[in-house]
């Protein structure tokens, strides 16, 4: 059984620019909340090589409606070349949890 509520996920470089996509992500009702996580560490290849770096990660709690304009806003805002930006099924959870979702991503009048 999968919902109708998806988990929308990036990182980025700092805590500053973590907490800013959560807020304007909220803020615009393109996610219920934000979830950030971090520092971690971040193994890569880029440009022909291995490198690493100190990151943060973002989780949405969003609408598979909602989905793609959250990606939109993110790729608007974000400061990477390529950022990491994947949508991940919500198979199951609390219903009024996800009925919390729904409400909280409906565009506002």
């Amino acid at each position: 059984m999968q919902t109708d509520i998806v988990i929308v996920v990036t990182t980025t470089d700092s805590a500053d620019a973590a907490h800013e996509l959560a807020r304007s992500a909220v803020g615009a009702r393109l996610a219920a909340c934000a979830q950030v996580h971090g520092p971690m560490t971040s193994v890569y290849w880029w440009n022909g090589g291995v490198d690493e770096a100190r990151e943060w990660r973002v989780e949405f709690k969003t609408t598979v409606e909602r989905g793609p304009e959250l990606s939109d806003h993110l790729r608007g805002m974000h400061s990477y070349d390529v950022p990491e930006i994947v949508c991940l099924p919500v198979v199951d959870g609390a219903p009024s949890y996800l009925a919390w979702v729904r409400d909280s991503t409906r565009p506002a009048k």
